[in-house]
């Protein structure tokens, strides 16, 4: 068992990788064809999908998996996969409408709303059917599901990398590589599940459709706290500044964005036996103490890297005419040690099982960063919003630091059990 584990979790960070040097990839393609103000332009678009996407996550793999675990009967399972998709894709149909419904009534140019408009469908499909990578992960065998993605994601590449070569400035024809890449991967999982899926038709259970929307309520609105709080900065950037300085944050932050994914990285390597095998809460915050030591000096190190070598990533990234993400990734990089130290606090509430912590935590680092960003920008510009992003990554280890000190062996006893 622990080698299949082992497997499976190997796999996962093989995908994570593939993703990240592909993310990168992609994007300084896009960035390098479209200039900084059609750059804007698509990031601006992209944080508005992502936080609409946010509302898909009403029925999580936190509630799903671990039913699939404990009932292994075929038909049960069938019958769980079936209202998760059900909610999800109700629940990205209704998020996909409120997305072009804000657009339209906040007053977005066409641009934004045309590139929104197709970068959304992935809410359509993404999470809905992602359900089956939730089904795969309760059977400890994620490989298929990596090679799926990576199929996909290899499928978003190729176009980029022909409209790039095709010296395509068209903004929105960039948008629909990724919604080529969400269409792919729904058809691949849909497939995979199908073959494999009983053929049976159990009574309709509405107190199991009550169970999963009230289990997963709590996670979903941490979800949507997280992802806002990440992507606010580029919605109150939006009014304030031209296009090509949001441009060239997007581009800086985009950066950070990718170096931070080592952080959930580390953080799930080390998290299984540096944590959640721990015996006591005693251990586990000795332990916890180490690991955001640890990672807290890795992200300091890595972001003392970056800010060094600021001007040479950007130009080799994005060209020339980004010039000015330089300074203000050099600003922002200094502040990732503090990301780094947040991935590891946050293993916390996890072995405890609290994510109203993770929901409170969220909604006061969203509501730290909207406040700096309102009051800074109008008078610094852009790096007023890098302001936000070392407020709100302090008030989230700060709160991580206050939970791991208040947090008592006998609830996490209870919790763990």
């Amino acid at each position: 068992m622990r080698r299949q584990i082992a497997c499976n979790v190997i796999w996962l960070l093989a995908e994570r990788a593939v993703q990240v040097a592909a993310s990168i990839g992609t994007i300084a393609m896009i960035a390098r064809a479209i200039g900084p103000e059609g750059f804007a332009h698509f990031q601006y678009a992209q944080a508005l999908v992502l936080i609409a996407s946010s509302m898909a996550l009403i029925c999580g793999a936190e509630v799903v998996v671990p039913r699939l675990v404990v009932n292994r009967s075929p038909s049960v399972q069938h019958q769980l996969m079936r209202y998760a998709f059900g909610l999800r894709e109700i629940a990205g149909i209704t998020a996909y409408a409120v997305l072009l419904a804000g657009i339209w009534l906040t007053g977005q140019d066409d641009i934004t709303l045309h590139i929104a408009a197709i970068l959304g469908i992935s809410i359509l499909l993404r999470e809905p059917f992602g359900i089956v990578n939730a089904w795969m992960q309760a059977h400890t065998d994620n490989r298929l599901g990596v090679v799926f993605s990576i199929v996909a994601l290899a499928s978003k590449v190729g176009v980029i990398g022909l409209l790039f070569l095709l010296h395509v400035k068209i903004v929105h024809l960039y948008a629909w590589a990724f919604a080529i890449e969400s269409a792919f991967l729904a058809a691949l999982l849909a497939r995979h599940y199908l073959r494999r899926a009983p053929h049976v038709h159990l009574p309709p259970d509405r107190h199991l459709v009550a169970q999963l929307l009230q289990d997963g309520a709590i996670y979903w609105v941490g979800f949507v706290m997280m992802i806002s709080a990440r992507r606010v900065d580029q919605l109150m950037l939006r009014p304030q500044v031209s296009l090509a300085d949001l441009g060239a944050y997007a581009a800086s932050m985009q950066i950070l964005d990718n170096f931070s994914l080592l952080a959930t990285i580390a953080a799930n390597a080390m998290a299984p036996l540096a944590i959640y095998a721990q015996p006591s809460l005693e251990r586990v915050r000795k332990n916890l103490i180490r690991v955001a030591g640890g990672m807290a000096v890795l992200g300091t190190a890595g972001g003392a890297l970056i800010a060094l070598a600021a001007p040479w990533i950007v130009h080799l990234l994005y060209g020339s005419k980004f010039a000015t993400a330089a300074t203000l990734l050099q600003q922002a990089a200094l502040a990732t040690g503090l990301v780094f130290a947040d991935g590891a606090l946050t293993l916390l509430v996890v072995y405890l099982r609290k994510p109203g912590w993770l929901a409170i935590k969220w909604f006061l680092v969203l509501i730290t960063i909207a406040a700096v960003d309102w009051f800074m920008i109008p008078r610094i510009g852009a790096s007023g919003a890098v302001l936000g992003y070392v407020a709100g990554n302090t008030l989230a280890v700060m709160i991580g630091i206050a939970y791991l000190c208040i947090a008592r062996p006998a609830a996490a006893s209870r919790q763990a059990a």
